[in-house]
């Protein structure tokens, strides 16, 4: 198996076998981020589609730097979402994806666990947006610490720091709802 860096530079080369093999490693991961910033699942279908258009035009210019290529890609597709959602007047409304919230067996369970997801958002709405963004880079897009810091371009002590104080805060937050 290539390492990511072969691959990367053969992309670079504009060899489209090698930036088809980079669209469907990171496509996934791409897609869960930007479904749940922007909650519309043809939304975010197209924001990733314009993900890697932007990627495709922009990698003769990418240099590796030792940086995973997935951090550049949520980079662009960070910029894409905060793009998005500036243009966007209405009121963003969560529609959440059945194969996100369900098993596909029990009406009940799935109605539990959208109830959860939908307090969960909500809850990460009282997070400050660089909690918020941490949170939906390490948990939703399951980058590392390390993929995160470079994304953000923070340290990975900051990135640290933010995770556990949005953590605590979370901890906190439904902890309060509980008791009341």
């Amino acid at each position: 198996m290539p390492s990511e860096e072969s691959v990367v530079r053969r992309a670079i080369e504009a060899d489209s076998q090698a930036f088809a093999q980079l669209y469907d490693e990171h496509f996934d991961k791409i897609y869960r981020y930007i479904y749940l910033k922007v909650g519309d699942r043809g939304e975010a279908e197209d924001l990733t589609q314009q993900v890697f258009l932007k990627a495709l035009e922009a990698i003769g210019r990418y240099k590796w730097r030792s940086i995973p290529f997935s951090a550049w890609l949520f980079r662009i597709a960070r910029n894409q979402v905060i793009d998005y959602l500036r243009k966007r007047t209405r009121q963003m409304t969560m529609v959440l994806d059945e194969r996100i919230v369900s098993d596909g067996t029990d009406p009940v369970v799935v109605t539990e666990r959208r109830l959860e997801v939908q307090e969960l958002l909500a809850n990460l709405e009282k997070l400050s947006p660089a909690q918020r963004e941490v949170i939906y880079l390490r948990f939703i897009a399951e980058l590392p610490i390390a993929e995160v810091a470079k994304t953000l371009g923070k340290s990975e002590g900051a990135v640290k720091a933010l995770q556990y104080n949005a953590v605590v805060a979370l901890r906190k937050i439904f902890f309060r709802e509980e008791n009341e």
